[in-house]
């Protein structure tokens, strides 16, 4: 549903297709970290904002938090542990907000390049999601 509604967002806007891949797969990459790691109930929280030449998404759940960046890819016969490397790889900029034992926040942001040529005549702001 998240990639649904935030994707929709962005085409409506005329952000390009590879901008918008690249950010509903970061999207999904913490989706799948808060399932994973987020705690007990596997809940976690998206929310967006799209405006000001960039797309701002944060997704936050309730485990235990997230270790450091990896410095580099897991080796190739490892299952898991290129999440992180994913987002950081496809996004401008990516944060974490640890609070021990209440959860991790992740803060994805992209800058956004548009599809059509009018790209600057037109306000490009959404309210948040």
């Amino acid at each position: 549903m998240v990639r649904r509604v935030l994707g929709d967002a962005m085409r409506s806007l005329n952000v390009s297709e590879t901008c918008i891949a690249d950010m509903l797969l970061a999207v999904s990459e913490a989706c799948s970290n808060a399932v994973r790691h987020g705690g007990p109930a596997n809940r976690y929280e998206v929310t967006a904002a799209i405006g000001a030449g960039h797309c701002d998404v944060r997704v936050a759940d309730n485990g235990d938090g997230v270790p450091t960046m990896p410095p580099h890819f897991p080796p190739p016969d490892t299952e898991n542990g290129r999440g992180l490397l994913i987002m950081r790889s496809v996004v401008d900029e990516i944060s974490f907000g640890v609070t021990p034992g209440r959860g991790t926040t992740v803060h994805l942001r992209k800058n956004l390049s548009w599809d059509d040529d009018d790209a600057e005549a037109r306000p490009r702001e959404l309210a948040a999601v």
